[in-house]
């Protein structure tokens, strides 16, 4: 089993990438900007800060605009009732049951993170990190080694649930083992990255043996 359980939360926990990309497309169409799904598909797993800059790149708005429109409209569609993903609920009980601790790793900010923790049950998790709360994001390392280090367990040690490209490479660059439940397009099965349709198969006492190798690009 893994020494502790590394969740990202946006549409790998909760069914709110969906809530982040029909934010993002509102605004880009109403600037005249594509929003289709290849033109959102880069900003999946983004931080907010990350997702204005894009946006001032393809409309002109100033990306304080950007980000504040973001912001108000997210938080509103966060507030207004999330849906947890199938399988959420039953892997964090069982991971408590098995004593292995549970951190949440967002690249969402503090106060969406707490509105979701808020249906989610505090109680689940240990320890959570947001953006904003490490020097770097995802897909930098440090929210993946600051959770680790807040646990006291080695990164390398640990098991993280992603769901997109970016919150993937952020796990792999701090060497944690990553299941994925993709919901966009990008994360390639490959050694200590294993894909899977649902949470709902993943079983922590019974991991595969070939998933414990790391590859090289995991260091």
């Amino acid at each position: 089993m893994p020494a502790a359980l590394l969740c990202d939360m946006d549409g790998t926990l909760v069914d709110t990438e969906r809530d982040w990309l029909a934010s993002l497309a509102d605004l880009l169409a109403e600037h005249g900007a594509p929003a289709d799904e290849a033109a959102l598909a880069p900003f999946a797993g983004l931080p907010l800060d990350g997702a204005a800059q894009l946006v001032a790149r393809r409309t002109g708005l100033a990306a304080e605009k950007a980000r504040a429109r973001l912001d108000a409209s997210f938080t509103a569609r966060v507030r207004a009732g999330v849906t947890v993903q199938p399988g959420a609920l039953a892997l964090l009980d069982d991971a408590r049951l098995l004593g292995v601790p549970v951190a949440l790793v967002t690249a969402s900010e503090r106060p969406i993170a707490d509105l979701v923790l808020a249906t989610l049950g505090p109680h689940r998790f240990t320890c959570s990190v947001a953006h904003g709360e490490t020097p770097l994001g995802k897909p930098h390392p440090d929210p993946y080694l600051a959770a680790a280090d807040r646990l006291g367990v080695p990164a390398a040690a640990c098991l993280a649930l992603e769901d997109t490209p970016t919150g993937a490479a952020s796990a792999r660059a701090a060497g944690c083992r990553v299941i994925a439940v993709p919901t966009v397009d990008g994360i390639e099965e490959a050694p200590g990255t294993l894909l899977l349709a649902s949470l709902r198969e993943v079983d922590l006492k019974a991991l595969p043996l070939s998933f414990g190798a790391l590859g090289a690009d995991s260091a």
